[in-house]
Protein backbone atom coordinates (compact mmCIF):
# COMPACT_ATOMS: atom_id res chain seq x y z
CA UNK A 1 0.00 0.00 0.00
CA UNK A 2 1.04 3.71 -1.13
CA UNK A 3 -0.74 6.28 0.70
CA UNK A 4 -0.94 9.47 -1.07
CA UNK A 5 1.63 11.80 1.41
CA UNK A 6 4.02 9.36 -0.20
CA UNK A 7 3.16 9.97 -3.61
CA UNK A 8 6.61 10.89 -5.99
CA UNK A 9 7.32 11.18 -9.77
CA UNK A 10 6.83 7.32 -11.36
CA UNK A 11 5.18 5.78 -8.42
CA UNK A 12 2.52 3.62 -9.75
CA UNK A 13 -0.66 2.71 -8.23
CA UNK A 14 -3.84 0.98 -8.60
CA UNK A 15 -7.41 3.34 -8.26
CA UNK A 16 -10.98 2.22 -9.19
CA UNK A 17 -9.84 -0.65 -11.34
CA UNK A 18 -7.54 1.27 -13.25
CA UNK A 19 -3.60 1.70 -12.95
CA UNK A 20 -2.16 5.01 -12.69
CA UNK A 21 1.57 6.54 -12.96
CA UNK A 22 2.64 9.83 -11.53
CA UNK A 23 3.96 12.58 -13.63
CA UNK A 24 3.79 15.39 -11.20
CA UNK A 25 2.70 16.09 -7.52
CA UNK A 26 2.91 18.95 -5.09
CA UNK A 27 2.68 18.84 -1.26
CA UNK A 28 -0.12 21.73 -0.53
CA UNK A 29 -0.04 22.89 2.88
CA UNK A 30 -2.80 26.00 2.93
CA UNK A 31 -2.28 28.61 5.45
CA UNK A 32 -6.18 27.31 6.70
CA UNK A 33 -7.75 24.06 6.30
CA UNK A 34 -6.38 20.39 5.67
CA UNK A 35 -3.15 19.91 3.70
CA UNK A 36 -3.27 18.22 0.40
CA UNK A 37 -1.70 17.15 -2.67
CA UNK A 38 -1.91 18.01 -5.95
CA UNK A 39 -1.25 15.73 -8.78
CA UNK A 40 -0.73 15.04 -12.43
CA UNK A 41 -1.30 11.00 -13.05
CA UNK A 42 -1.41 9.17 -16.31
CA UNK A 43 -3.68 5.82 -16.84
CA UNK A 44 -0.93 3.63 -17.74
CA UNK A 45 -2.93 1.59 -20.08
CA UNK A 46 -4.85 3.91 -22.01
CA UNK A 47 -2.60 7.05 -21.47
CA UNK A 48 -4.74 9.80 -20.18
CA UNK A 49 -3.48 12.24 -18.13
CA UNK A 50 -5.71 13.68 -15.23
CA UNK A 51 -5.14 16.26 -12.45
CA UNK A 52 -6.68 15.24 -9.20
CA UNK A 53 -5.95 16.49 -5.47
CA UNK A 54 -5.98 13.42 -2.76
CA UNK A 55 -5.95 13.77 1.24
CA UNK A 56 -2.30 12.87 2.17
CA UNK A 57 -3.92 10.03 4.07
CA UNK A 58 -5.83 8.14 1.40
CA UNK A 59 -3.87 4.65 0.96
CA UNK A 60 -3.77 2.76 -2.75
CA UNK A 61 -2.19 -0.59 -3.31
CA UNK A 62 0.95 -0.52 -5.35
CA UNK A 63 1.03 -1.97 -9.19
CA UNK A 64 4.23 -3.59 -9.63
CA UNK A 65 4.76 -2.65 -13.68
CA UNK A 66 7.63 -5.18 -15.10
CA UNK A 67 10.15 -3.61 -17.03
CA UNK A 68 11.91 -5.96 -18.98
CA UNK A 69 14.99 -5.00 -21.20
CA UNK A 70 13.95 -6.16 -24.86
CA UNK A 71 15.82 -5.56 -28.47
CA UNK A 72 13.87 -3.74 -31.06
CA UNK A 73 14.65 -5.65 -34.20
CA UNK A 74 12.27 -4.24 -36.99
CA UNK A 75 8.99 -3.10 -37.94
CA UNK A 76 6.27 -4.40 -40.66
CA UNK A 77 3.50 -2.26 -41.08
CA UNK A 78 2.33 -0.87 -37.85
CA UNK A 79 4.00 -3.81 -35.52
CA UNK A 80 7.18 -3.55 -34.00
CA UNK A 81 8.96 -6.36 -32.88
CA UNK A 82 11.34 -6.82 -30.08
CA UNK A 83 13.26 -9.95 -29.06
CA UNK A 84 13.74 -10.50 -25.14
CA UNK A 85 17.57 -10.84 -25.04
CA UNK A 86 17.56 -13.46 -22.57
CA UNK A 87 14.63 -16.45 -23.85
CA UNK A 88 15.29 -14.86 -27.51
CA UNK A 89 11.39 -15.09 -27.63
CA UNK A 90 10.13 -12.08 -29.87
CA UNK A 91 7.23 -10.00 -29.77
CA UNK A 92 5.12 -7.69 -31.62
CA UNK A 93 4.10 -4.45 -30.29
CA UNK A 94 1.40 -1.97 -32.08
CA UNK A 95 2.54 0.96 -33.11
CA UNK A 96 -0.12 3.23 -30.80
CA UNK A 97 1.73 1.50 -27.32
CA UNK A 98 5.09 3.38 -28.62
CA UNK A 99 5.46 7.03 -27.37
CA UNK A 100 7.21 10.13 -29.46
CA UNK A 101 10.07 9.30 -28.53
CA UNK A 102 10.28 6.10 -30.41
CA UNK A 103 11.33 8.11 -33.58
CA UNK A 104 15.17 8.20 -32.69
CA UNK A 105 15.57 4.44 -32.07
CA UNK A 106 17.16 2.33 -34.62
CA UNK A 107 17.17 -1.38 -34.81
CA UNK A 108 19.44 -3.53 -32.74
CA UNK A 109 18.74 -0.82 -29.97
CA UNK A 110 17.85 -1.69 -26.39
CA UNK A 111 14.98 -0.70 -25.08
CA UNK A 112 12.55 -0.90 -21.74
CA UNK A 113 9.27 -2.57 -22.57
CA UNK A 114 6.87 -1.31 -20.11
CA UNK A 115 4.04 -4.11 -18.78
CA UNK A 116 1.46 -4.64 -16.33
CA UNK A 117 -0.20 -8.10 -15.51
CA UNK A 118 1.36 -9.93 -19.46
CA UNK A 119 -0.07 -6.38 -21.02
CA UNK A 120 2.34 -4.23 -22.46
CA UNK A 121 1.50 -0.15 -22.53
CA UNK A 122 4.47 1.35 -23.38
CA UNK A 123 8.59 1.38 -24.49
CA UNK A 124 11.03 3.37 -23.11
CA UNK A 125 13.90 3.90 -25.08
CA UNK A 126 17.27 4.66 -23.89
CA UNK A 127 17.61 8.25 -22.34
CA UNK A 128 20.61 9.49 -24.85
CA UNK A 129 21.49 8.28 -28.43
CA UNK A 130 23.95 8.95 -31.00
CA UNK A 131 22.77 9.21 -34.37
CA UNK A 132 24.48 10.41 -37.36
CA UNK A 133 22.97 13.86 -39.65
CA UNK A 134 21.62 12.20 -42.92
CA UNK A 135 20.34 16.04 -43.96
CA UNK A 136 21.10 19.94 -42.84
CA UNK A 137 22.22 22.75 -44.54
CA UNK A 138 25.94 23.37 -44.71
CA UNK A 139 28.09 24.91 -42.08
CA UNK A 140 29.71 28.14 -43.02
CA UNK A 141 33.00 29.35 -41.71
CA UNK A 142 32.65 31.63 -38.99
CA UNK A 143 29.28 30.37 -37.64
CA UNK A 144 30.14 29.20 -34.25
CA UNK A 145 26.69 31.30 -32.92
CA UNK A 146 26.21 28.70 -29.94
CA UNK A 147 22.51 29.74 -29.59
CA UNK A 148 21.43 29.64 -33.08
CA UNK A 149 19.42 26.57 -34.04
CA UNK A 150 19.08 25.05 -37.73
CA UNK A 151 16.64 21.81 -38.43
CA UNK A 152 18.56 18.17 -38.94
CA UNK A 153 17.47 15.31 -40.01
CA UNK A 154 19.09 12.01 -38.37
CA UNK A 155 19.37 8.66 -39.78
CA UNK A 156 16.24 7.83 -38.16
CA UNK A 157 14.43 9.85 -40.17
CA UNK A 158 13.52 12.35 -36.79
CA UNK A 159 14.28 15.88 -37.00
CA UNK A 160 16.40 17.20 -34.20
CA UNK A 161 17.56 21.29 -33.60
CA UNK A 162 21.31 21.28 -34.07
CA UNK A 163 23.30 24.33 -34.13
CA UNK A 164 24.71 26.47 -37.24
CA UNK A 165 28.40 24.24 -36.94
CA UNK A 166 27.04 20.68 -37.28
CA UNK A 167 27.21 19.32 -41.26
CA UNK A 168 25.99 16.18 -42.95
CA UNK A 169 27.57 13.03 -41.90
CA UNK A 170 28.69 14.15 -38.23
CA UNK A 171 27.28 11.54 -35.49
CA UNK A 172 25.30 13.27 -32.74
CA UNK A 173 24.27 12.68 -29.01
CA UNK A 174 20.14 13.55 -28.78
CA UNK A 175 18.09 13.37 -25.50
CA UNK A 176 15.24 10.88 -26.11
CA UNK A 177 13.20 12.32 -23.59
CA UNK A 178 12.88 16.26 -25.08
CA UNK A 179 14.37 15.46 -28.52
CA UNK A 180 17.02 17.90 -28.19
CA UNK A 181 20.90 17.62 -28.92
CA UNK A 182 22.83 17.57 -26.05
CA UNK A 183 26.81 17.28 -28.05
CA UNK A 184 28.51 15.61 -31.07
CA UNK A 185 29.36 12.38 -30.53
Amino acid sequence: MVTAGDFRNGVTFEMDGNVYSIIEFQHVKPGKGAAFVRTKIRNVISGAVTERTFNPNDKYPTAFIDRKDMQYLYSDGDLYYFMDSETYEQIPINANVLGDNFKFVKENMECKVLSYKGSVFGVEPPNFVELEITKTEPGIKGDTATNTLKPATVETGAEVRVPLFINEGERIRVDTRTGEYMERA
